[in-house]
């Protein structure tokens, strides 16, 4: 066991000083897998500083929550569907020079559905393959449509109650009749704070799981409303069933690193995580 713990920790530091030698991280996008980070993470940055903090930890993708104020030369201008073409596209290229793509954003939660069109024209200008979001249940016919005509994965995510995607089922009653582009934005950690069992989670949301807002939480006490983030593997959630479930689905796409601890200085605790993850995907894919 020390000897896969000391593997691990040598292969994440391969990773994060090389950023394009990195077996883990070849083995998990051979096999669809691919590490991101939910800019919340970095909400106490700007955007600019972001790109810096997920460069840094040899990660190449980010899903951009809207409102992100975005630093840098754009000063307090905030990311979202009103940006300019020529700041979306300046944003793409500071992103690519730091080997970084724009994977996704979200969650974006509206009840005026004429803004609808333009989180999809932004996405599809950023070059991003989705958009994870908790829409009102009277706009799926239209977000189905936009889905469609922009080629965009819609990613169903889960806030605890009283989002009424909280469970599972709740999710399925909404999209299991509809495009296969939509599907669900697995937020691991909400399901295990409202009580239920990720792994059975995933089971039933088969074939639906677009993406992923993966992380592990502190065991639940008494008398403690929240349960907090912590490093992957140190929590109360079956990391490891999680990623042999995921296997066994099939699934390919994005684990975005959501870590909602720490603010200040989280980058420590995200390496260790990351190194938690390329220690399992060399177990899970030998």
């Amino acid at each position: 066991m020390k000897r896969t713990i000391w593997l691990g920790a040598v292969v994440t530091l391969i990773c994060s000083l090389l950023p394009t030698v990195c077996p883990a991280r070849d083995k998990a996008e051979k096999n669809g897998w691919r590490l991101s980070v939910q800019s919340y993470t970095f909400h106490k940055f700007t955007l600019v500083e972001a790109l810096d903090k997920v460069a840094e930890l040899g990660v190449h993708n980010i899903e951009v929550y809207p409102g992100h104020k975005l630093g840098g030369q754009w000063g307090d201008r905030v990311f979202g569907y009103d940006l300019d073409a020529q700041t979306r596209e300046e944003l793409k290229v500071l992103a690519a020079s730091k080997q970084i793509r724009f994977a996704g954003t979200g969650v974006y939660m509206t009840n005026d559905a004429s803004t609808w069109e333009k989180m999809f024209r932004l996405a599809k200008d950023m070059e991003m393959e989705f958009i994870s979001c908790e829409p009102a249940t009277k706009d799926w016919d239209l977000i189905e449509r936009l889905a469609k005509q922009y080629d965009l994965k819609v990613s169903v995510h889960n806030h605890p109650q009283p989002s009424d995607y909280w469970t599972p089922e709740n999710v399925l009653k909404q999209i299991s009749t509809r495009d296969a582009r939509i599907g669900s934005c697995a937020d691991v950690g909400h399901w295990r704070r409202e009580g239920l069992d990720p792994v059975e989670c995933l089971k039933m949301l088969q074939g639906r799981v677009r993406s992923l807002h993966f992380k592990d939480v502190a065991p639940k006490k008494e008398g403690v409303v929240w349960q907090g983030d912590v490093i992957w593997g140190t929590g109360s959630l079956d990391m490891k069933g999680m990623l042999e479930e995921l296997k066994r689905q099939r699934f390919e796409g994005v684990f975005s690193i959501e870590y909602e601890a720490n603010w200040e200085n989280s980058v420590p605790d995200i390496r260790k995580c990351i190194e938690y993850f390329h220690q399992t995907v060399e177990e899970l894919f030998p």
